[in-house]
C-alpha cells in the first residue's frame, strides 16, 4: 500500500456547501436564509436570546459564594450556662438537652469560653474551645471529646524526608 492509495471511508467526508454562489448553484440569492424577517438580517439574533422572554441568566437567583454541603452544624452553650448543674455531675448532650440549653436535631454540642466556672463537672461533648477547656481545668473538672479531628495529612516533603532517612540507614543484613 502506497500513500496515493489511502482514502477517507466512503461518506465520511462531505463538500462544504458554498452558500450565496449564484441561483444555478442551488443556495443562492437568499443563501438557505428565507425570505423576509430577523433570521435574514445581517444582524441575527445574540446569543442567548430567547425571543423576548426573560432569559435563563436573569432568572436564576443571583449566588455569591460558596456553601459546604458537608458542613456540621453545632449547638453551640457557654460556660456561664453550666453553672445550673451540680457540682460533679456528668454534663452531656442528653443533659444539656434536658436543661433547655440546646434544640434537637444538631450534629453535636460545642462548649465555648464566655463566662466562669465554679465547680467541677465533666464535660461529654463533641467540640470545645481552648478557653472552654482551660475553664473547666481550672474549676477542678474533666473533658472528655466524642468525636475526635482527624488527623491532617502530613506533608509530601515531610513524608519524603521520612522514606530517603529509612533508606539511608544501613540495613542488618548484608550479602
Amino acid at each position: 500500500m502506497r500513500l496515493h492509495d489511502l482514502h477517507p471511508a466512503p461518506g465520511s467526508r462531505r463538500a462544504r456547501k458554498r452558500i450565496g454562489r449564484g441561483i444555478s448553484a442551488g443556495q443562492g440569492k437568499t443563501a438557505g436564509r428565507g425570505q423576509k424577517g430577523q433570521g435574514a438580517r445581517t444582524e441575527g439574533l445574540r446569543a442567548g436570546f430567547e425571543g423576548g422572554q426573560m432569559p435563563l441568566a436573569q432568572r436564576l437567583p443571583k449566588l455569591r459564594g460558596f456553601h459546604n454541603r458537608f458542613k456540621k452544624d453545632y449547638a453551640v452553650v457557654n460556660i456561664s450556662k453550666l453553672r445550673r448543674f451540680e457540682p460533679g455531675s456528668v454534663v452531656d448532650a442528653d443533659a444539656l438537652r434536658a436543661a433547655g440549653l440546646v434544640g434537637p436535631a444538631r450534629d453535636g454540642v460545642k462548649v465555648l469560653g464566655a463566662g466562669r466556672l465554679r465547680h467541677a463537672m465533666t464535660l461529654r461533648v463533641h467540640r470545645i474551645s481552648a478557653g472552654a477547656r482551660a475553664a473547666v481545668e481550672k474549676a477542678g473538672g474533666s473533658v472528655e471529646l466524642l468525636e475526635e479531628k482527624k488527623p491532617s495529612a502530613e506533608p509530601v516533603g515531610a513524608a519524603v524526608a521520612e522514606v530517603s532517612a529509612a533508606a539511608d540507614e544501613p540495613s542488618g543484613d548484608t550479602e
